[in-house]
């Protein structure tokens, strides 16, 4: 699934772009600002008129395909984990890139400034520091030229200033992140360990029944972790698991979707689970969710909404709004014979950034198989604090 495939950006990225500028050279006396973006049509900026849709599988090529794919209006590049130092003190760490495309690349007009772009790149830096009880989260935004912002196939590698997942083996099985933000950080290597999941279709996730409101996506669903990882508390030597996602379309969701839960679990049996479900206005589950079961020898089975069930057992209330967010479940496959218990590390992990969301690190106790297991993972919710739809 993942993620963000229905939200305009543009209108909200240019608007952010815009007040960021202003801030970095705000005169003395109020000044009334006005942008444009060259090239785009006046009341145009969330047009998706000219963009490459997902109607069919595709052929994936890699390394090619961990790159940019411009066709396409919206893409990201999901990396979290869960990491400990030798004493045990665990951390939870998120890096995304969005991108946004402002027109399709046969529209964008010559010109002659090292800095003209149609790309809008957004990217979220997020840490849990489990033992401190305490989720920190920031944001940045630029355009994709200039070098402060891009990605390329091959070599793989994408950017937001110093912010960075940049391929260390021609494959790009191999990754080093580096991230920094005032007292956090993140340098961490991480090796895929198994073979790229291809979600939904071969590769094409749905995300509606209306044809071509679909997305292209592929997971590294188990990646060995090592590094550092810096906190207001200190400085720590880290190791772990991550999971990557790469996502893109130029799609929509349903009328009547509200918002999304998404799932990413790694088990203790070398099996991992990837679930989503959209919720719908009326309190139902839109029949296009699903997922995937991938074996400890990367076989996929994949999921339909009916196959899957998911029982809410804990909220947490966001002290800042009063909202209400899962924080506990319990997840159910009776055709796989698993039956778990899923549990944020701490429950505040809301990211309060322009859109916000909660997303954090979880942990896994239950069954699969008659065998117990446990796991670590990460569970993203949207549109708890209103329906997504039509945000922006």
């Amino acid at each position: 699934m993942r993620k963000w495939w229905g939200l305009p950006f543009g209108a909200a990225i240019v608007a952010l772009a815009c007040a960021a500028v202003w801030y970095a050279f705000k005169p003395e006396a109020p000044l009334q600002v006005r942008a444009t973006v060259a090239g785009l049509p006046s009341g145009n900026i969330q047009s998706a008129a000219g963009f490459a849709r997902a109607y069919q599988p595709r052929q994936f090529s890699f390394p090619q395909d961990h790159g940019p794919h411009l066709d396409y209006q919206t893409e990201w590049w999901y990396y979290t984990g869960n990491v400990a130092d030798a004493a045990g003190r665990r951390f939870g760490y998120q890096l995304t890139f969005f991108r946004r495309g402002l027109l399709p690349p046969q529209d964008m007009p010559s010109r002659q400034s090292d800095l003209a772009s149609s790309q809008v790149y957004f990217a979220h830096f997020a840490v849990t520091d489990v033992s401190a009880d305490r989720h920190w989260a920031t944001e940045r935004i630029s355009r994709g030229a200039g070098g402060l912002a891009g990605a390329s196939g091959k070599p793989y590698q994408v950017h937001l200033e110093n912010w960075s997942a940049v391929s260390t083996d021609a494959a790009g099985d191999a990754v080093k992140l580096t991230a920094w933000d005032g007292a956090y950080s993140i340098t961490l290597q991480l090796q895929s360990t198994k073979p790229v999941v291809r979600h939904g279709d071969n590769g094409l996730s749905a995300k509606s029944d209306v044809p071509g409101n679909a997305s292209y996506y592929y997971s590294l669903t188990r990646m060995q972790t090592s590094g550092s990882i810096a906190t207001e508390s200190g400085n720590y030597t880290v190791s772990g698991l991550s999971w990557m996602d790469h996502e893109w379309s130029t799609s929509a969701l349903g009328k009547n979707a509200e918002g999304w839960d998404w799932f990413a679990l790694q088990l203790s049996d070398n099996r991992e689970l990837m679930y989503y479900r959209f919720r719908n206005v009326d309190g139902g589950i839109d029949p296009v969710s699903g997922g995937t079961l991938i074996g400890a020898d990367g076989s996929e089975t994949h999921l339909r909404e009916d196959q899957v069930t998911v029982d809410v057992l804990d909220r947490w209330r966001s002290p800042g709004d009063g909202v209400e967010y899962p924080v506990s479940w319990r997840i159910g496959i009776p055709s796989q014979s698993i039956d778990l218990q899923v549990d944020a590390r701490i429950k505040d992990q809301l990211n309060r950034l322009s859109i916000v969301y909660w997303e954090g690190a979880v942990r896994a106790t239950g069954s699969a198989g008659g065998a117990s297991v446990t796991g670590v993972g990460y569970v993203e919710l949207t549109g708890y604090s209103g329906s997504i739809n039509g945000k922006f």
